[in-house]
């Protein structure tokens, strides 16, 4: 194995628990924890929490047991973004010292003071492993929000704080944050630190083609209703790895240690993934 980055991978998966565990966001912690055992570096996970009315335990710890279940190991201790306010509100001490950022009195009503991050316009262009070259205006973005006050921090400023403070070498998320990654690479970038590398992963699509969600299709887009159906770990693991990656040959079934020998992000298809549940039904057969 040959790691062609310079520093040690170090990815993340930052679920916010604020439903039923995904089995897109299955997908993802799976892609990212092959990627980084591929590289032999870490894998962290973080609970994406700063949603205070919809984040329930009970959801939270949907998380923890479906990757449990799955067989999927996270690295070092667990980051919560609601028991790290004293740490976001030092970077936004920082970023409006330094001019990045500034308070504004917002019309909406008395007293709104939020935080708005200073934006200078123009284009962003970054890298992505899956996309190549990705171009954006952030003019339309304007001075955007990063904290309703002071205590009380946005989600692009949380992730990119902590992104930041776990020297996160690689992004490995669904396509559907393509349009977060300028306002977090204008945070990071203000914050003194290196834009990551990304990689923006299809969507997981239903057979009708449309983007696979709880308010269409129901229960069945839950890690928990395969696990209750009685399906195997392994072959959910499998079939999961098989959505938009391929060997570059026809082999369907993988063991998760196989997987990790053989996984690349470069043979990730750009196009959405089906989730055709007959291929689900014959891999659990085959592991049966």
């Amino acid at each position: 194995m040959i790691n062609f980055f310079k520093k040690k991978v170090v990815v993340r998966f930052p679920p916010s628990p604020t439903g039923p565990f995904h089995v897109g966001s299955a997908r993802t912690a799976l892609f990212n924890f092959l990627f980084a055992k591929y590289y032999g570096g870490k894998f962290l996970l973080r609970i994406e929490d700063t949603d205070k009315e919809r984040s329930k335990p009970e959801y939270e710890k949907n998380i923890f047991d479906s990757l449990n279940w799955l067989g999927i190991n996270f690295d070092e201790e667990v980051l919560k973004s609601s028991e790290r306010t004293e740490i976001y509100k030092k970077y936004l001490d920082k970023l409006i010292k330094s001019g990045s950022a500034y308070i504004s009195k917002e019309p909406e009503g008395p007293n709104r003071e939020v935080v708005r991050f200073r934006n200078s316009g123009g284009k962003i262009k970054f890298k992505d492993l899956i996309r190549g070259d990705v171009e954006m205006d952030i003019s339309e973005l304007g001075d955007f929000i990063i904290a309703r006050n002071i205590n009380e921090p946005l989600y692009h400023l949380a992730v990119t704080v902590d992104d930041f403070e776990s020297n996160i070498t690689h992004v490995i998320r669904g396509e559907d944050h393509i349009s977060n990654t300028p306002r977090q690479i204008l945070l990071i970038e203000a914050l003194g630190g290196a834009r990551p590398i990304y990689a923006h992963l299809p969507l997981i699509l239903a057979s009708d083609r449309s983007k696979l969600s709880k308010r269409k299709h129901g229960e069945s887009v839950s890690l928990d209703f395969y696990r209750t159906e009685g399906y195997l770990p392994e072959a959910l693991v499998n079939f999961l790895a098989l959505l938009g990656w391929n060997p570059g040959n026809d082999r369907e079934i993988f063991s998760i240690k196989e997987l990790i020998k053989k996984f690349s992000l470069e043979k990730i298809q750009k196009g959405g993934a089906i989730f055709d549940v007959k291929k689900l039904n014959w891999i659990n057969g085959e592991y049966i």
